[in-house]
């Protein structure tokens, strides 16, 4: 899938986190002291990441696991220690090379390649299972059926993803002002009904042989994310 809203969102993206903001997701991903409302986000990332790392298989050894929108590396760390030979790619050069730095010597008996670029890119290869944690909350709901699609293609377990639900918290959230200041605001979410994206989800022929299967919706402060696995049927 290569749309023009897609790829023109995937800029925006890559320009945002990769020159904008890349030092303030730097520290929110990081340790360091952080405001009250980067420390709920903070938060809520942790627990969205333990619950995708909970639904994947504890022992990973031999596993292939794309972490689609790797960010500064987190869970392709975790999915590494766990056995899993992981291929991490995100839109920003500049998140790559933090994750990079932050790479563990000892990952056990895992693994981690970093590549900046499309996690649609067919030459990543076949996977037993992919991870997109609000890696496509900025994209149409159409587009991210349409990504779905396309790394149910190459992909043989389950597909993880979180997208940002329709909730009037969510809209109020967003309609008084969003995680950054005004300088570097992230390009904005666009939020969906969980009804609605299942109906998508059923629409899409190439998603024919699969079917939706656990969900959980993390909220904390200002972060609010709905997970949905995605299993052959």
């Amino acid at each position: 899938m290569a749309n023009g809203s897609y790829q023109e969102r995937r800029e925006e993206i890559e320009t945002y986190f990769d020159r904008t903001a890349a030092d303030a997701w730097r520290k929110l991903t990081s340790d360091v002291k952080v405001s009250r409302i980067r420390a709920t986000v903070r938060a809520g990332r942790d627990d969205m990441r333990a619950t995708l790392l909970d639904w994947l298989p504890a022992d990973l050894t031999g596993k292939r696991l794309l972490d689609a929108g790797c960010g500064t590396g987190a869970l392709a760390f975790e999915a590494a220690r766990r056995g899993a030979d992981v291929v991490a790619i995100d839109v920003a050069p500049t998140l790559i090379q933090i994750a990079q730095e932050r790479t563990p010597k000892d990952l056990g008996p895992g693994s981690v390649h970093f590549e900046a670029g499309d996690m649609l890119d067919p030459a990543h290869g076949r996977f037993d299972h992919v991870v997109a944690m609000d890696s496509l909350i900025h994209y149409v709901p159409a587009d991210v059926v349409k990504v779905l699609a396309g790394l149910a293609g190459r992909t043989c377990g389950s597909i993880l993803f979180t997208f940002a639900p329709k909730t009037p918290a969510l809209a109020l959230m967003h309609a008084v002002g969003q995680l950054f200041p005004r300088g570097n605001r992230s390009p904005a979410i666009v939020p969906v009904g969980p009804d609605r994206l299942r109906a998508l989800l059923t629409e899409e022929p190439a998603l024919a042989g699969w079917r939706a299967q656990r969900t959980k919706r993390i909220a904390v402060g200002f972060y609010t994310s709905q997970a949905l696995e995605l299993v052959p049927a």
